[in-house]
């Protein structure tokens, strides 16, 4: 198979950066899925896009491929270049010029006939488009935004959509693009306020310490189903198995969407149909989004059942039953001049409830679904617990136990008298 930078399918670009820049780290030998003429053909295609970013390491099992990049000198997401590689029919390319070469200010307008006539003339009939071709064109953009239609008695005419300013919204946009789901909409936005702008090669305002950029990737999913969600829709998906690696495709009504502060992970809440409950679904496992027409009658209801569950969600993990928690306890040494340990425990606490117990000991007090999502938080306060007690005896022995064990990786006896009981 010849090699081309351009794609159609999305989802198979999306596959091999996932398996081999994101998770993998896979050597050819090592891939399996596809045969070897495949996996150079993508290598290739991903490496025209993010060449300046891919390294090499000769192993023992031969030569890994993988990404660096330094969010303090990259501020512009480089995985947005994917969805910019779009392939296009002669005809394809060639009718949109036409159409935009003819409707070239929304001052013009034309009819149909009208349209169809001057794209012939203009392409000297080099190339012909009857009137269902371009009918289907123009209601394509109608659709996107970009031509708008107007009729006046029995006559429809077609102009294009006013173009919007956005010479004032360059920062705001450069914030969209890096921080918001989709923000590969701020990145073609972008590239228009630059194509137009004499100040063009001005470099972004801002930089981040901790840049997700690997969300880019799933944008058409969250796309699809931020979609489903405003139109209270079921959705057909395919999710891959992290542990068997089989796919299988569910029905699932999509609530809501979930991105981690922490790790940038974007996570599905939805109504499994046939197991009858709130499941959490990532992102980065789920493909092949189809919207179905059937309405879903119980949103409101559902959404209402997430909102009682997320009392209790420390991460994504939630239950059928709403009762079915843990109950998670520790109280807290807080020195003179220390109220920023308060003021912290208020404010990450995404469930339960803080308590003074004298003028040097505060009590976290919650009811959770899984205590095990809270211990990586649980663990920066450490140094100040002086008394614990989980409902979940596993989670709190492990939690122990990592304690004694780091006294022992630092040769410490055991303690002080006043660590934690």
């Amino acid at each position: 198979m010849p090699y081309y930078e351009l794609i159609k399918n999305f989802e198979k670009v999306r596959s091999y950066i996932r398996e081999f820049y994101i998770y993998g780290f896979k050597s050819r030998t090592e891939y399996d899925a596809k045969s070897a003429r495949s996996y150079d053909d993508e290598r290739r295609r991903i490496e025209s896009w993010l060449g300046d970013y891919m390294h090499f390491t000769q192993t023992a099992e031969g030569k890994n491929v993988f990404l660096s990049v330094d969010s303090r000198v990259t501020r512009r997401n480089p995985f947005y270049k994917a969805w910019k590689a779009k392939s296009f029919t002669d005809g394809d390319i060639t009718l949109h010029f036409a159409i935009f070469d003819i409707l070239y200010t929304p001052e013009v307008k034309k009819t149909l006939a009208e349209l169809v006539e001057e794209i012939d003339q203009l392409l000297s009939y080099r190339m012909t488009f009857d009137e269902s071709t371009v009918r289907k064109k123009l209601k394509e953009y109608a659709k996107e935004g970009i031509i708008q239609i107007e009729k006046e008695g029995r006559r429809v005419w077609y102009r294009r959509s006013p173009d919007t300013d956005l010479s004032g919204l360059k920062d705001v946009i450069d914030f969209f693009s890096e921080v918001a789901p989709c923000g590969v909409i701020g990145s073609f936005l972008q590239d228009k306020c630059m194509f137009r702008s004499a100040h063009s090669r001005r470099k972004p305002l801002f930089s981040f310490k901790h840049h997700y950029m690997t969300q880019a990737m799933d944008s058409d999913v969250m796309a699809m189903l931020f979609e489903a969600i405003q139109e209270r829709r079921y959705v057909m998906v395919d999710n891959l198995s992290r542990h068997s690696d089989k796919v299988r495709t569910i029905r699932l009504v999509p609530l809501k969407l979930y991105i981690s502060a922490q790790n940038g992970r974007q996570y599905l809440i939805a109504y499994h149909e046939k197991a009858g409950r709130l499941s959490s679904y990532r992102l980065d496992y789920l493909s092949n989004v189809r919207i179905e027409e059937e309405m879903c009658e119980e949103f409101d209801a559902l959404r209402d059942a997430l909102r009682g569950a997320e009392s209790h969600m420390w991460g994504v993990n939630c239950k059928k039953n709403l009762k079915d928690t843990e109950h998670v306890e520790f109280e807290l040494r807080v020195g003179e001049g220390e109220e920023f340990i308060v003021q912290r425990l208020e404010r990450e606490k995404r469930c339960g409830r803080v308590e003074k117990i004298d003028e040097h000991h505060y009590r976290y007090i919650a009811d959770v679904f899984d205590t095990t999502e809270m211990i990586p938080w649980i663990r920066t306060f450490v140094s100040r617990i002086t008394r614990m007690n989980f409902s979940n005896r596993t989670a709190e022995n492990q939690f122990r136990a990592d304690i004694q064990e780091m006294y022992r990786m630092y040769g410490l006896s055991g303690g002080e008298e006043s660590d934690f009981q």
